[in-house]
């Protein structure tokens, strides 16, 4: 039998308030609203020195990082052919048919992906945190990450990557 270890941690601190709103295949949007959501994260890698996977004390800052970055921000795709984001003036600039958003720029998070799912924010996460272990903690072989994102009780998505 294969044997491996991880860790994981959900902590409540492990969240942040956003709004977003999803883009269907269909060309439709969903209304703008908002999230209190939480995030869980597994790690899976050999075990190392101290008898542990990555020492909890390291993990949970940068997990609260990930989340504090998105916290108190209207969350905005930049990979959909649905919407058109720009950035001028000090505003962001949402377009989707003939709704138009404007946004102070602080008050907007770009995000690199095709929609603001849970499924697609967890996979954001991952490499936010691969982004960073590697840096910090660049002895941590990485086995299997995944990131868990929760939008309401019950209900989340979530992406896993190994290696």
């Amino acid at each position: 039998m294969k044997k491996s270890f991880g860790v994981s941690v959900y902590k409540e601190k492990f969240n942040f308030c956003s709004a977003h709103f999803l883009l269907f295949p269909d060309g439709t949007r969903e209304e703008l609203h908002g999230h209190n959501y939480r995030v869980w994260v597994d790690v899976d890698a050999p075990i190392g020195e101290g008898d542990v996977v990555i020492d909890f004390m390291h993990l949970k800052p940068i997990v609260k990082d990930l989340c504090d970055s998105l916290d108190h921000r209207t969350l905005l795709p930049t990979g959909s052919h649905h919407l058109t984001v720009e950035e001028r003036d000090g505003m962001v600039w949402a377009t989707h048919g003939e709704d138009r958003f404007a946004f102070p720029k602080r008050d907007v998070i770009i995000l690199d992906l095709p929609n603001t799912s849970t499924e697609r924010l967890a996979e954001y996460f991952c490499e936010g945190l691969k982004k960073r272990l590697a840096s910090e903690l660049s002895e941590v072989q990485i086995q299997r990450i995944r990131i868990s994102v929760e939008e309401s009780s019950g209900q989340c998505g979530y992406y896993e990557e190994r290696a």
